[in-house]
């Protein structure tokens, strides 16, 4: 029997009244974690990586069902779930898409950059929530007057990040945080040279900031 099928006495009981599903509860739970997200993480969720590691081709089946992707780095123990590529056919796409700020994007850039320079020393990325409001608040518009506004941006935008778990609290530690090498993963190369050519152009030039700018992203 497959890791994933459940056993005779599941079969005939399920797993709760009116269950018809075929697949084991460990199974199940590593499909949801995908599902709802952000990623499937082999650090924190120790017992549901080796379930989607050894049951990778039936949960890849299942999402393909769903017209999703399923992405692994086995070397970081990280998965998660995209949009498939489905070309000119018109599917229903079940992950919606969010609108990334002017802030987020200067943001993720930021923390972009302080992964790959700790990558280079061979260590851990830890950023401080005052590190980020230093650096952020370079975009800021000269003429603001509502400075309390602008770092209150600041600080929802660390929160969504924290909520995408891109961004995770250090233990004991309320304002540091280590930056998640998925980030490398949710947000290619080259959507990071292009964010960071528009916004430094835009710094440069003084333009204003307007939020409704941004990039669209995966949720």
């Amino acid at each position: 029997m497959n890791s994933y099928e459940r056993d005779e006495n599941e079969t005939e009981k399920g797993l709760f009244t009116g269950d018809t599903g075929e697949l084991a509860l460990d199974t199940r739970r590593a499909l949801v974690q995908l599902l709802s997200g952000p990623v499937l993480d082999g650090k924190r969720h120790t017992k549901l990586w080796p379930v989607l590691i050894i049951n990778e081709d039936i949960i890849r089946r299942r999402l393909a069902d769903l017209f999703l992707e399923l992405v692994i780095d086995p070397d970081m123990q990280v998965a998660f779930t995209r949009q498939a590529n489905t070309g000119d056919l018109e599917v229903p796409h079940l992950l919606r898409r969010a609108r990334l700020t002017f802030i987020d994007s200067v943001l993720l850039i930021f923390l972009r950059q302080q992964l790959s320079q700790a990558e280079t020393r061979s260590d851990h990325a830890v950023v401080s929530k005052d590190e980020i409001e230093e650096h952020l608040k370079l975009y800021e518009k000269a003429a603001n007057t509502d400075k309390a506004g602008f770092v209150k941006k600041i600080h929802a935008s660390i929160e969504k990040f924290k909520q995408r778990s891109i961004l995770q609290k250090i233990p004991k530690s309320d304002d540091r945080f280590e930056i998640s090498p998925t980030l490398k993963l949710l947000f290619s190369a080259e959507v990071i040279i292009d964010l960071t050519k528009r916004y430094k152009r835009m710094a440069e030039e003084g333009m204003p900031v307007n939020d409704a700018e941004g990039e669209d992203e995966e949720e």
